[in-house]
Order: C-alpha cells, then structure tokens, then sequence
C-alpha cells in the first residue's frame, strides 16, 4: 500500500521482475478520485509524451497491490532476497515522491537488463497469437483492456512505462494464467479521467501492446536491453504520431515479421547513431529497409558500389542534387555495413574493415569526378606549359589507404598534381588555384554526420596544416626526400600511402618516390621515435585511463612497432612494402623478423583491441571514442556484451574482458620494448 506516483505501477513491476519473480496474480487498485473530472474538455484523449505537472502524489490518491509471485525456475526468494526487494522498492518510491522519475527508471532499468541477461535462449520467431480486447460496457468509470498471451520478460514493466508516458491512467489490474496463458486485464482511463471511447485511440493501443509484447519476447537478444526499451518506445511514439492508417499499416507490418524483433532488439541496444542517425529518420520505411540490409552482403564489390551509385545520382540534374544523392547513398550503405557487423557476431574485422574501405574509395572516386565537372565549367581544363592534360590525384594514408578501417573512421587523403600551368577557361587560373579550389570543393562535398565518420582528414601532406591542400608532384618529392623538410614521423605515416583515385600514373608516380623515400635503407633515429611516443602518451592519455589508441599496449604501439620493423627493414624485403598492418605483420614473419608464435599472438592482440575500438564507437559513432570505462562500470559491462563477452554472469563476462585487456596490453608494451627500447 502506498500513495499513488506517476508511473509507479510499472515500477514495480520491473523490481519484480528484476528479483526474478513470475507474477502469476495481481490485484491492483486505486483510490477513487478526490474531486470529478471535467468531462467537457475537448482534447486529444491519447496524447503522446506529457506529464503531469507539480509534485507526484499531492492529491494523495492511495494504491493497493497485491501480487502472487513465483520465483523463476532454478532460483530462490530467501529472506535476504526480500529484505532487499523491500528497500529496494522503497527506495523507488521516494525517487518517485522526488519527482525524480527518469533516475528511478535508469535503476530499475539497470536491475532489470542484468536478470534478463540471464534469460537469454533461443528465439523462436513471433509468439503465437496475441489476443487484445476492449470492453466500455461493465464498468461505469473504465474501459477494460483484456490482454491474453504467452508471457515475455518484462512486458509488464514496459506496457505500464508506454501507457503512463503516454498518459493513459491504470487505475485497476488483475492478472492470471489461464490454460497456460497469461491473460492481464487493465482498467484504464484517458489523461482526464475519462474511457477510451474513439475506435482510432483503441486500435493505437492495441498495436502498442502487440509491438511492446513482440519486442520484449527478442529483448535478451540485446546487449544494452535498457537502451535497446528506450529507443523501441521513442520508435513507438514515431509510429504512432504519424497518420494513423499508414501507423497502423507499418505497425502491423512489424508484427507479421518474424526476424524484424531480434534484428531491432540488437541494433537499438548496440548503438546510439545509428538510432539517432538513420533507424528514426527512416522509420516510416524502416521494416523493409531492415529486410533489404539483413538480406544484403557485407562486402559489395567496387563495381557493384559504382553500378548502383550511378543509378542513385543519374537523376540528378544540380551540382547539390548530386552531392545529395551522393551522401543519401553513403549514410544508407554505411548503416548496411555497420547493421551486418552488430548483427552477425561471425562478421571479421578484415572483413568490415574491407567493406568501409570499399565504399568509402567508390565515394571519394565519385565525388571527384563530380568536382572536377563543377569547377572545369567555371574555369576550363588545367592545363601543363606543354598545353597537355594536367593530371590530379587522390591518395589515401592512415587506415584509409591501409584498408582498415572501422567504426568512425576518417578518410585521411594527400591531393597532388602535375605541376604548374594555366586552365583553359575564358575565365583561365593558375593550377596551383585551380586545384586548390578543387581540394576545397571536394572537403565540402562528402558530409561527416558524426565527428570522425567520413570525415576528410588532409594533414598528412607538406607543410601540414600550414601548407597548401594540394600540391604539385615536384612539390611533393622535394618535401618528402632526404634533403627535405619532412619529419621523422611523415616519413614513416607515409608507408600507409596508397593511390585511390584520379589519375593512375600520377598515383603510382607518387607511391614509387614514396618507397625511394620511406624504404630507402637510410637510417631510423629511435631516440626521436621513442621520444615521440612519450610525448604522445604524456599528453594524451590521462592518468588513471587505458586509452585503447595511445597508452601503452594500445593499437599504436602495435601499429608503431611494425611501421618501425618496415623503414628499418624495407629496402631489403620488398614484401614489407604494404600500407596494411596486418599484411606487414605476416610478412615480417615471413622474412624471420618476428618468431611466428610472437607474430600469431600480436595478431589476434592487434584484432582484439581494433574490436575494442570498434565496441566504444559504435554506441555514439564518435571516433574520439577510446577510452575504456571504469571497470566496475555499468557502461564497462555494456561494452563487454557489445564485443562478444555475454555470460549469464554479466559481471563474470566483464572480469573475462578486463583480464584479456590487461594481458594483451602488457604482451604489447613487452615486445615493444624488448625491440625498441622503454618508452
């Protein structure tokens, strides 16, 4: 017994369930109300996302719950178990007299997911028929709503969530198992008191109840369940606030699929952009966007990216229109590729890393062309003294030009071209202007969403940020040569160089000087390399974090170790010559620089990390993401189920990832400095 709350009644219910306890019976009652409501208020009677306003509980209407538990099979309900459910829930209740309903909700939530976690089995496809009925003929003051079904976890705490945020009363509730079945009957009421007397308000109320008990039969399936409720219900308002016959006919749609719950279920407990991103703004369209992507490979070839590329942009008859269509066509093949790599755990980081690097080459090879024709009709053609062509090529460096990337990853590019001359136009530049201006248009014309996700990086070329963006050939070799201005570090972030698009011959001109270059057999100063890397980890990584890129053991002192083994080795073994980590690994292996068990276990340390990487972006899609969380954090624990760690234990499957990260770490920093030196 206790004073009534907003949304207090689905708090309860998830406690329960979070002690794992079945509710085979309830009797829920209200007190009646205090004063009549006004029934002449004209208004939506099924009104989304309000709530009542002032202090919860100052009308004093008092509740009365009484249920009949079980516990699940294989568990208890000792003393001890009760003691805490009792101050457990009181404690919730005081939350709830705060006013402070979202804090209650995230602790439930947090009891709640971890005890689902261990309910995780085998989906069975949609539950057998889910039957709702209305009735406004036996009670004076409610309609009853009659739910009879298979029970599902926590279906009660989040029904009861979605009808109170949606302001739909429950002022009295019986449940029971009938024949097997679950059948719960609500009394409810509109927001003034009133029936849900409109046919349109019923039918939305069933589909909530139908989707809501769909979606929590696949809710194991997510690694985040909390999130994955809270962004089905935001999923629900959209559905629902949209016109009614096109809501209702997406919504049933839904329910007649039988793989749609689970896919969703691991999509919106994995990653918040894509939710924010793509799932919300598509959702209108979103059950066959979801049954073309689960359908579709992860890896798509170049040419078939090109073929369907063109086709999306062919229509397109403005410069904006094209750059529109371009990025349309981006956004939805990244979420193909990010969707196949939360949902299908066999998915190998090459592999996705392939497929980023593929689509990301066909956009920067398209987007090119397409900036090469807006500004060659302003200017005319660039042109060499000789009034021959003047090539223009784009490379790519970093995990671009490695064929690595991953979640967040920037396009990192070098622009260089054939040297001096004059365009051909009426209104004729300089090159130097002309493909200055190209460089711009092309930072401007492939959009990054989020920070880090296609974002265009250029300070990897001479001068850095304080040179031009792009640069003649000459320009490039006198820079980049032993008589030079380019530090120790350009020389080696060179070895990721590779040509992508643009002129052919140019591109393979400039990766030629770079092997003169880079693989020149001249010596690598390691006191300036090590300094360089203590530089990095003082400023950094802050004490007390594991920063997964820059501490020590981290991705760099993998990635540094073997760019190191590649200048130092290169000139001699012409296999080491590869802007792909893992490809340089093997064949320093191969040539018999690193023992092959050492190489074996920096492999799977070098796809275990690059994994880790992966799990921390792709919450918020932000590729300053490298942090681990504290480990006896909830987000540690999300972060370990995100990467593969779920146990029935999810503090067991966090101190499994905790120890991995540790042992791989020191692996690192110990091969590190058994080659190199301490840092």
């Amino acid at each position: 017994m206790a004073y009534d709350y907003f949304s207090e009644f689905a708090t309860i219910c998830g406690l329960l369930s979070a002690f794992g306890l079945n509710i085979e019976e309830g009797r829920i009652f209200t007190s009646a109300e205090s004063e009549q409501p006004n029934r002449n208020r004209s208004a939506d009677p099924y009104p989304i996302r309000t709530r009542p306003q002032g202090r919860p509980g100052l009308t004093r209407k008092k509740i009365v719950d009484v249920f009949t538990v079980s516990p699940i099979e294989g568990q208890t309900f000792a003393a001890a178990n009760r003691k805490r459910l009792t101050d457990q829930l009181t404690r919730m209740i005081m939350l709830l007299d705060e006013g402070q309903l979202d804090e209650a909700r995230q602790q439930v939530n947090r009891q709640l997911v971890e005890h689902l976690g261990k309910r995780r089995s085998s989906f069975s496809g949609l539950l057998h028929t889910v039957q709702i009925t209305f009735d406004n003929s036996q009670s004076a003051t409610d309609t009853i709503m009659d739910i009879r079904s298979d029970d599902t976890p926590a279906f009660l705490y989040a029904f009861a969530n979605a009808l109170a945020m949606r302001n739909v009363y429950i002022s009295k509730a019986l449940f029971a198992i009938e024949d097997g079945k679950l059948h719960d009957r609500f009394y409810i009421r509109n927001r003034f008191g009133q029936k849900l007397l409109d046919p349109g308000d019923l039918e939305q109320l069933r589909l909530t109840a139908v989707l809501i008990k769909q979606f929590t039969h696949a809710l194991t399936w997510a690694p985040d369940p909390a999130k994955a409720l809270e962004a089905f219900d935001q999923f629900l308002d959209l559905v629902l606030e949209g016109s009614r016959q096109a809501g209702r006919k997406q919504a049933w749609a839904f329910v007649k699929d039988k793989n749609t719950f689970p896919l969703l279920a691991r999509l919106l407990g994995a990653s918040d952009f894509l939710w924010e991103d793509f799932l919300r703004r598509q959702h209108v369209n979103l059950l066959p966007l979801l049954k073309d992507y689960r359908d579709a490979p992860l890896i798509k070839s170049q040419a078939t990216l090109r073929k369907e590329l063109n086709r999306a942009i062919v229509k397109a008859k403005t410069d904006e229109a094209r750059k529109e269509a371009l990025n349309r066509f981006k956004d939805q093949e990244l979420f193909r590729i990010d969707m196949k790599h939360i949902v299908e755990p066999g998915t190998s980081l090459p592999d996705f890393s392939l497929a980023i690097s593929e689509l990301a080459e066909v956009i920067v090879e398209r987007s090119l062309v397409d900036c090469q024709a807006k500004l060659t009709k302003l200017y005319g053609s660039p042109r060499l003294p000789n009034r021959k062509p003047c090539p223009f090529a784009i490379l790519g460096a970093g995990k671009f030009g490695g064929k690595e990337m991953g979640y967040a990853s920037d396009i990192e590019v070098l622009f260089v071209y054939g040297g001096p001359g004059r365009t051909s136009g009426k209104q004729g530049i300089e090159n130097s202007e002309y493909f200055e201006r190209l460089a711009q248009e092309f930072l401007q014309w492939i959009e990054a969403k989020q920070e880090g996700i296609f974002h265009i990086d250029v300070r990897l070329r001479p001068h850095g940020g304080k040179g031009s963006l792009a640069n003649a050939f000459d320009e490039v070799c006198k820079y980049y040569s032993a008589e030079g201005q380019a530090a120790p570090f350009e020389r080696q972030a060179l070895i990721k160089l590779r040509h992508i698009a643009g002129d052919a011959a140019l591109g393979k001109k400039v990766e030629s000087h770079r092997d003169s270059f880079v693989y020149s057999g001249a010596p690598w100063d390691l006191t300036v390399a090590l300094d360089l890397r203590r530089q990095q980890v003082k400023q950094l990584v802050e004490p007390g974090q594991i920063n997964l890129k820059h501490s020590h053991g981290g991705i760099v002192t993998l990635e540094y170790a073997i760019q190191y083994l590649q200048v130092m080795h290169g000139h001699r073994h012409p296999s080491l010559r590869t802007p792909n980590t893992l490809r340089a690994l093997a064949a320093l292996i191969d040539v018999g620089l690193i023992p092959r068990a050492t190489g074996e276990n920096l492999r799977k340390s070098y796809l275990f990390i690059r994994m880790l990487i992966d799990g921390l972006r792709m919450v918020r899609g932000n590729t300053k993401d490298l942090v681990i969380p504290p480990p006896d954090s909830d987000e540690f624990i999300f972060l370990a189920r995100r990467v593969g760690y779920q146990t029935e234990d999810w503090q067991a499957g966090a101190r499994h990832l905790q120890t991995d990260i540790e042992e791989h770490m020191k692996q690192n920093r110990q091969f590190f400095e058994k080659m190199f030196g301490k840092v």
